[in-house]
């Protein structure tokens, strides 16, 4: 198979890629590097069984040469800051709504017939039953980032319906790793480094959602796809659990050794604006194919925050 993986220089991507050319598939690889890395593809490019073609999903004269040849589109690329849709209102429509009409638009002109897409669990919006299956509606996101997901699951499945195409969508939890390069981990070992005496946390610490390991994640992707071939499948990935944010800083405080560190909250039910204090997905669906998750959310925690420490070499630092 010949996939096309948009934003697989990133975080979830780079992991995605490892076990496509694992099982021996080829891999064009698009993306930006406005937040991707390189160095987390390099040796598949060396090797020559990845191709990297560096443009802007939200530009269709890039994709469109892209998708020539292309078997299955993995769509994992999106705007990675959530906050930043509050500062700078078009982001998600330019990086989300608008790069998946490129995405799915230039699949029909090269008659490209499969698209994995990332969504999330934000289009629930906040009034949701926990935990929530994936017929919970209507969906009302309360992000900017939550209204671009579902206006691209939207999109996705009226190109199934319209021009034929399958569609895979995957409405992740959290997702945390190795190669991380954002989210409230990383965020917290950052601000330790910077001053190990004094750790902030946004909101009042009781935001509580589920965490679902990398690794995880995309093998219950590539297992969903093996197994599941109706036109449009929808699915739940998440872990049978939550943790919340005053258990995810105690955690890093531990890890990193800054045992003195204090914990000060800035107040609030929510980190920011478009936040969803609680969440946490149904995976009923996910785990009747057979599959199951190796971590849960405490766990995939612990291994995240060793393993981010390690990739900055916080501890040496540190002791130096």
């Amino acid at each position: 198979m010949r996939a096309l993986v948009t934003g697989g220089a990133g975080f979830i991507g780079s992991h995605l890629i490892d076990r496509l050319i694992g099982r021996g598939d080829e891999v064009v690889v698009l993306d930006n590097l406005s937040s991707g890395n390189l160095e987390f593809i390099q040796a598949h490019l060396d090797s020559g069984k990845a191709t990297l073609v560096e443009g802007d999903i939200t530009r269709f004269e890039d994709v469109e040469p892209a998708m020539k040849g292309i078997d299955c589109v993995f769509h994992l690329a999106a705007n990675p800051d959530i906050r930043l849709g509050t500062r700078v209102t078009d982001t998600d429509l330019q990086q989300g709504t608008i790069a998946t009409y490129n995405i799915v638009e230039s699949m029909r002109l090269h008659d490209v017939k499969t698209i994995a897409f990332a969504s999330s669990s934000v289009v629930y919006g906040e009034d949701a039953p926990l935990p929530t299956p994936e017929n919970h509606g209507p969906c009302l996101p309360i992000s900017l980032y939550g209204a671009s997901k579902q206006a691209g699951e939207g999109l996705i499945s009226s190109f199934v319906g319209t021009f034929g195409i399958q569609a895979y969508i995957f409405r992740f939890a959290n997702i945390i790793g190795t190669r991380g390069t954002h989210g409230v981990i990383f965020d917290f070992i950052h601000k330790l480094k910077k001053d190990p005496s004094r750790l902030e946390v946004l909101g009042n610490g009781r935001q509580e959602k589920s965490y679902m390991e990398v690794g995880d994640c995309v093998d219950a992707i590539l297992h969903v796809m093996s197994i599941s071939d109706a036109p449009l499948n929808l699915y739940n990935l998440g872990s049978h659990d939550t943790a919340s944010v005053r258990r995810i800083a105690e955690i890093v405080v531990e890890t990193t050794g800054c045992h003195d560190a204090s914990i000060e909250y800035t107040g609030g039910d929510r980190g920011w604006a478009g936040d969803i204090p609680r969440a946490m997905l149904g995976i009923e669906k996910m785990l009747s194919t057979g599959f199951d998750v190796r971590y849960n959310s405490e766990e995939a925690i612990r291994h995240t925050a060793l393993a981010l420490i390690e990739e900055i070499g916080l501890h040496e630092e540190m002791n130096t």
